[in-house]
């Protein structure tokens, strides 16, 4: 074989990959509903490079989730000669533990592992798991074909052990004869991005969340991520653009950008935005949303427009917060000016047309339960439909943690190497975040309590921070069922200065029917009467507010404002944007 980079066009003997032999490639979700994107652009690589091996190619995706024992048989069915696993911070762990299953099923079994948790440690995963035989740092869909020619060729030469050093592999690190670790330099020339689409991703994504590149890298160089650093590539849409429209076809309901700063490259984005704007409804399916991770403080006009043109419901926005204390995003060097981020928000809500979803990180350098506090109430005050509250991570490769000790702090050694202690706050700090966390994401971030808490929070005159500290303390131990939250939630609301029992159920009621389409009221919120059912046959009888045929209908008595409120469960009657459905209001008479 010759010792070129990239092989275009392989003399592999079809022999080397006889007798069943397969190349698998497998990833482990952190959930089913996610249509891992690495191994399809794995696959297309071997398809681009070595298409003569690209029929020996399986793809296997499972989760974290399901039984090892039931991963290990779908991978051992296929009898591989290879098996390679995209690692993850969420996978890690699983993974090693099924590697060492293989291995032990078949020790002739060849395992490379790659991704952004192994690729920048690559020498301490080989010298702490003797189960793995390679690791493939670096962008792999050239470097991955050039591996399996090597493999499969000295296989056919009958030459085992592998002593030779294959230096002409980017990224590819391995063991040398006498146990001493090798690693080859990563490839940093670019190139096009080579679609995942032509390998059959759009074919096997289903109604399963699907994923998209448009660009790699990211122009900024936060300490805390692995993204930055370097200038991004941003490949072709003309070449692009039809693969969108294909995958949007695929039976999807959501497509997830992973572009790591959507809009660095204003053109590139808006190019993107126009496209979805233009054919959305006729070519792109009603109903596809698209989500995009972006950086709020450098959106241009043209990109305001174009996204408030856009279909309700059609659009998905992340953006990172992260903090509001300029001390702290100095510390990680996260440039953004707070103040244009925090209207450029306000401005994106306010179009009411796209889900808005803004994370603020617990952890970081300078930032204390007091300024952490501040950043909490500034944040959920925007109205977003979601505030993630999220825990520093110190990853692999990431400037926090080859500088541990400028960052100091206490972390899991363990997967996924969350921050418990730092000298601004302590384990009980943090025992108490992520309390507040757990009653955020089940009363504000699940939606379904959005108008008692705005009564609530007007009423009693608490910030939102001191509000969540309550609940999430007054969780603590109980009952998890909607049900039992929702009269969790109740108990707690009333132990609040001016809060009124009855509006405040009737606020309850309001929420709970706007967002559970069985239309059912736990029994503590029901009121029941023989005036309802009477109203509810004037309802029906009445042309004005008689239900369609078949339409599930829930009605309720509201006490405190002496009306009758009811919701029809139809597709028409649900926002795009927020999922619940239209409530309705009329006087008792």
């Amino acid at each position: 074989m010759s010792q070129s980079h990239y092989i275009e066009d392989g003399e592999l003997n079809e022999r080397a990959v006889s007798a069943g032999e397969t190349i698998v490639l497998a990833v482990l979700a952190a959930k089913y509903v996610h249509a891992s994107l690495a191994p399809w652009c794995l696959a297309a690589g071997i398809k681009k490079y070595t298409p003569e091996l690209y029929d020996y190619v399986r793809i296997i995706e499972c989760t974290i989730n399901q039984p090892p024992a039931e991963v290990l048989k779908k991978i051992v069915k296929n009898s591989p000669r290879v098996v390679g696993f995209s690692c993850y911070i969420w996978n890690i762990n699983e993974t090693l533990a099924l590697c060492a299953e293989l291995k032990q099923a078949n020790p002739e079994l060849i395992i490379i592992l790659g991704g952004p948790e192994v690729g920048c440690r690559a020498e301490q995963v080989l010298l702490e798991n003797e189960q793995v035989d390679y690791v493939l740092a670096g962008e792999g869909e050239k470097s991955l074909p050039a591996f399996l020619n090597y493999i499969f060729e000295k296989k056919e030469n009958n030459e085992h052990g592998f002593n030779q050093v294959p230096s002409w592999i980017f990224g590819l690190c391995g063991r040398r004869s006498d146990k001493s670790i090798y690693q080859n330099p990563t490839d940093t020339s670019g190139g096009e991005l080579i679609s995942p689409l032509s390998a059959g991703y759009a074919e096997e994504v289903g109604g399963r969340i699907a994923y998209f590149e448009t660009s790699r890298g990211c122009p900024y160089s936060c300490a805390f991520c692995l993204s930055g650093g370097g200038k991004p590539r941003f490949f072709d849409l003309d070449v692009l653009l039809p693969d969108l429209l294909k995958l949007s076809q695929s039976g999807t309901r959501t497509i997830k950008f992973v572009d790591r700063t959507f809009n660095a490259n204003a053109a590139h984005a808006n190019k993107i935005l126009k496209f979805i704007l233009e054919n959305y409804g006729n070519e792109i399916p009603c109903g596809v949303c698209f989500h995009f991770e972006i950086a709020g403080d450098i959106l241009r006009e043209e990109t305001f427009s174009l996204l408030k043109q856009m279909p309700k419901g059609a659009v998905q926005l992340e953006i990172g917060i992260q903090s509001f204390n300029e001390k702290t995003l100095q510390a990680v060097n996260r440039k953004v000016d707070s103040t244009l981020l925090h209207s450029n928000i306000q401005r994106l809500i306010a179009m009411g047309n796209m889900h808005i979803h803004i994370d603020l990180i617990a952890g970081l350098p300078y930032e204390n339960i007091d300024t952490f506090a501040q950043s909490f109430n500034k944040a959920y005050n925007l109205g977003a439909q979601m505030l993630q509250l999220g825990f520093l991570k110190l990853l692999y490769g990431s400037a926090m943690r080859e500088n541990s000790h400028i960052y100091l702090c206490e972390y899991d050694k363990n997967a996924p190497y969350e921050v418990s202690e730092t000298p601004w706050l302590s384990k009980l700090d943090f025992d108490l975040l992520h309390l507040i966390e757990d009653a955020l994401s089940r009363a504000y971030n699940s939606g379904r309590f959005n108008l008692t808490l705005n009564y609530v929070l007007n009423s009693s005159g608490m910030t939102p921070f001191e509000f969540y500290r309550g609940l999430g303390l007054a969780a603590t131990g109980r009952g998890i069922s909607l049900d039992d939250y929702t009269a969790l939630f109740q108990e707690y609301c009333l132990s609040l200065e001016n809060v009124n029992p009855d509006t405040l159920r009737d606020f309850l009621v309001r929420d709970r029917l706007e967002t559970n389409s069985t239309g059912i009221l736990p029994l503590f919120l029901r009121r029941h009467s023989e005036q309802l059912k009477r109203l509810a046959i004037r309802l029906a009888a009445s042309p004005e507010t008689a239900p369609k045929k078949g339409v599930r209908r829930s009605i309720a008595i509201l006490n405190s404002s002496s009306t009758i409120c009811f919701v029809d469960y139809t597709a028409e009657n649900q926002n795009p944007v927020t999922g619940r459905f239209a409530l309705k209001e009329l006087p008792l008479e």
